[in-house]
């Protein structure tokens, strides 16, 4: 109990420190937050009282069943909490207006497979922008520009069904940042993926974030993670 209270503590702290560095505006300001599911299971997540700010690289940590992907999926608005607020972008994500600000969220979900959905590799990482109106000769390149990035050119012409668990989220990946999004949430996205991968893909997150501003806020069980990647942790 005691340990739990300094976790709180030491959010509630982030929370305080981060709103006075978002007077220019936050990614998100998540208040105290509470989520009932349909069988009556409710996640109560009071001890996460934070702003993040934007450009920032955030780890979400704990064990679980801690509520790390019930918070990601309030902040892409795919969950309504029942108490508390979560605004993205300023704009609630309660609000009608903010189907507009989920055009500029990119995420990759646990289970990466649910959202590849196209019959080739290429074809689904261009879906994005493609859908957003971009042209196709920009989409083409952004498309070709992140799959070499990530290394999974070699891929394009797969069926992403035959994939492995790994490439699976390279190529989920690659769709989230194929339409250039302001904000990044990557959930548990190191599992089933080699060390050499891994590395790879952090050093990426990491230039991504420094030349293109993209904020990031990634959920993970382990705790090396952290250390290499995040300038702040949530712990849960």
């Amino acid at each position: 109990m005691a340990e739990q209270n300094d976790i709180i503590s030491r959010n509630i702290e982030h929370y305080h420190e981060a709103k006075r560095k978002c007077l220019t505006g936050c990614a998100v300001e998540i208040g105290c937050l509470k989520h009932m599911y349909s069988d009556g299971t409710s996640v109560e997540l009071c001890g996460v009282q934070l702003s993040i700010e934007k450009k920032e690289r955030v780890v979400i940590s704990g064990k679980n069943g801690s509520g790390k992907s019930t918070l990601i999926h309030h902040m892409i608005g795919l969950l309504v909490p029942v108490e508390g607020d979560i605004k993205v972008m300023g704009v609630s994500t309660k609000s009608k207006r903010f189907k507009e600000v989920r055009n500029e969220i990119g995420i990759v979900f646990q289970d990466a497979e649910q959202q590849l959905i196209a019959p080739t590799v290429f074809d689904d990482i261009a879906f994005t922008p493609l859908n957003l109106g971009w042209g196709k000769e920009k989409t083409v390149r952004r498309v070709n520009r992140v799959m070499e990035d990530l290394g999974i050119t070699h891929l394009k012409d797969r069926v992403p069904h035959y994939l492995s668990g790994g490439e699976k989220k390279k190529v989920a990946l690659a769709g989230a940042l194929a339409a250039s999004p302001k904000l990044l949430l990557l959930d548990e996205i190191f599992s089933n993926i080699d060390e050499q991968s891994k590395d790879r893909i952090i050093q990426y997150l990491i230039k991504l974030n420094k030349e293109e501003g993209i904020t990031i806020v990634l959920t993970t069980h382990q705790p090396e993670i952290s250390k290499i990647f995040a300038t702040r942790e949530i712990r849960l």
